[in-house]
């Protein structure tokens, strides 16, 4: 590997470099980008290493492919949009539109190698059913999470200690162990599982001349013809009557082949290159524990039976073991520890209504209470506008167009209060970008930025942008986790459930003000970040189920509903938005809840506006 200058026409992508020691090496989210690109053979991006040590190529050439375009970069020189997110990130050649983060960047990866190569089927494969693999994002879902940040962190926490048992068998791992014994569900299955009971019981008649050969995998034979770039689909064929007579409860369920079930996907790229080293570390310093996972070396085995993991792992210097499963088979003396429970508690079904909830804290001092509206007759001239800022050209309804232009009036009359001349504003879960562009628009002297992390939402909103030539404009599609970057407003127009926290959070962290609508009040629930009530005053006052309740009735504001209940579940979205004031002013802010004008624009119609006290 040799240092090369950029091509202008490639996509950069950023790679972290730790340095310990004056030791350069890899963290795990580093080699399993360069694992994937191997893989894919993608050629379309040109690599850059950030890493403050200089020369540090020689170090690192047997762990990143030969045929990759790759520099170095310091990380004070990288671009401005790259510098707001946690690395890996890869960057447009126009320098406005960058993804962050390791799944996002990784099915970009797959994508941008599928245009390329639109013929190899293993490398489309990666995505999954309806190229969904790890797509949704580690808020919201537990087997995002556990992949993409709690084994690569298990696994790094480990190998800087390995000696130290605390970390030898981490609950990250534990828990992968038993999703891997777990039945298989993929689409379409019943005709897999018949072949299997066919292949079954074929095997049982003819046990005494394969006594000593192991019996056909059907779900392997499956996955490896998925694989096949060149593979025709095989030839129809029925089962055997008495196979087609069986219900479909009562066949075999099917057994893991890969991470996700029977298919190799991009979850498997991501976690070979963390167990790999995890089971090094383990077969050096403690063998033991190897045999409390026997289907974790099972699938690790498994992989190696594919050309391609082979080839990349070897292009990236990763030298797989050959673990034997058949002497590490845990006793029952000798068993694993349980998979931890997920942290979040289980929500239980709630009983009654609001009532008990909204007398116990009228009894205690606490009711909703909104600030008068400071604009209440400002609006936009919408129809003075480009038709590309117009929320109309989102294709929606004329009526519907007129109740996001009056939500855009609101939320625009808080930002402009507070906008200076060189701000930067973010528009977080920005969708399509209704609120970021007309921002963009109207703030020339503010750069705006917008965070989603949904591509297509994004690209649509980038082709308006360009038909508006906006240049004070930039496109960041990551989860917010990955957003680190200082900002003076954060907006969010409808953050569903605890987004609108993670919002809030992101501009507390960066001291910013914020004027954010919630959305989705029954979405909230405890999460690794957050724990409700969030305000000293409310927790000392209702239990988290209490708060609970309070959050599944704010979302009963549907103008179908009796004017009763709206009434009701207006209070209550008031309770649950007053909480979360309370907790940032905690935190040094002076904050508002307030009610968009009119009231029949949404019926998620309030807004936190907060500015910084200090």
């Amino acid at each position: 590997m040799k240092q090369t200058d950029p091509e202008t026409h490639k996509e950069s992508l950023y790679l972290e470099v730790c340095d310990a020691n004056g030791a350069v090496s890899l963290p795990l989210h580093s080699s399993i980008v360069l694992f994937l690109l191997s893989y894919t053979e993608c050629s379309s991006f040109h690599v850059c290493l950030v890493t403050d040590q200089a020369d540090v190529l020689p170090s690192l050439s047997a762990l990143v492919p030969a045929g990759l375009s790759v520099s170095v970069l310091r990380r004070d020189e990288l671009p401005g949009m790259v510098k707001m997110c946690r690395l890996p990130a890869a960057l447009e050649s126009d320098v406005c539109f960058c993804r962050a983060g390791l799944a996002v960047v990784l099915r970009h990866i797959i994508q941008s190698a599928c245009q390329l190569m639109p013929g190899r089927r293993d490398v489309a494969s990666l995505l999954g059913f309806k190229n969904t693999c790890l797509k949704a994002c580690a808020e919201v879902s537990q087997w995002t999470r556990l992949c993409e940040l709690e084994i690569p962190s298990a696994v790094e926490k480990h190998l800087q200690n390995p000696e130290d048992e605390t970390y030898r068998l981490p609950p990250a791992v534990i828990n992968l162990e038993k999703r891997l014994g777990e039945p298989v569900k993929v689409h379409n299955d019943d005709k897999i599982r018949r072949q299997k009971l066919q292949q079954q019981k074929k095997s049982d008649s003819q046990l005494k001349d394969a006594k000593n050969e192991p019996h056909p995998n059907v779900e392997l034979s499956a996955a490896l013809a998925r694989l096949s770039a060149d593979a025709l689909c095989p030839p129809s064929s029925r089962e055997c009557s008495d196979i087609r007579k069986v219900k479909s409860t009562d066949l075999p369920e099917l057994e893991h082949v890969f991470a996700e079930g029977l298919y190799f996907t991009l979850t498997d790229v991501v976690l070979l290159p963390c167990i790999h080293q995890y089971l090094v570390s383990l077969r050096t310093h403690s063998p033991s524990t190897l045999s409390h996972l026997p289907l974790l070396l099972r699938w690790y085995q498994r992989t190696q039976e594919l050309s391609g993991v082979l080839r990349a792992a070897k292009d990236c210097g990763m030298a797989l073991l050959n673990l034997s499963t058949t002497n590490l088979c845990t006793s029952q003396r000798d068993a694993p520890p349980q998979a931890s429970e997920d942290p979040k508690p289980k929500q239980e079904p709630f009983i009654g209504g609001p009532r008990p909830t909204l007398t116990k804290l009228q009894e205690s001092g606490i009711d909703a209470v909104y600030s008068p509206h400071p604009c209440p007759s400002r609006t936009v001239d919408w129809e003075s506008l480009p038709a590309a800022v117009n929320p109309s050209e989102g294709k929606m309804s004329d009526s519907r167009a007129l109740r996001k232009q009056q939500q855009l009036d609101n939320l625009l009359a808080m930002v402009l209060n507070q906008a200076q001349p060189g701000h930067t504003v973010v528009d977080f879960c920005s969708g399509g970008g209704h609120v970021g562009i007309v921002l963009a628009y109207m703030l020339p002297k503010c750069q705006v930025i917008l965070v989603e992390n949904k591509e297509e939402s994004l690209v649509r909103a980038k082709e308006r942008s360009a038909q508006l030539r906006l240049s004070n404009i930039g496109f960041i599609q990551t989860n917010l986790d990955y957003f680190t970057g200082n900002f003076n407003i954060g907006v969010a127009l409808h953050a569903c459930g605890v987004a609108t926290d993670m919002v809030l959070d992101r501009c507390l962290q960066a001291r910013a003000g914020f004027v954010i609508s919630p959305c989705c009040y029954g979405f909230i629930q405890n999460t690794l970040k957050f724990n409700f009530p969030k305000s000293a005053r409310f927790a000392e006052t209702l239990s988290y189920k209490e708060h609970m309740i309070l959050c599944r009735f704010a979302d009963q504001t549907a103008v179908s509903l009796p004017p009763e209940r709206r009434s009701i579940g207006k209070r209550c979205m008031g309770l649950v938005d007053l909480d979360r004031s309370w907790a940032a002013e905690a935190h040094g802010y002076s904050v508002r809840v307030m009610t968009m004008i009119p009231e029949g624009c949404s019926p998620k119609n309030n807004m936190l506006v907060g500015e910084p006290t200090g």
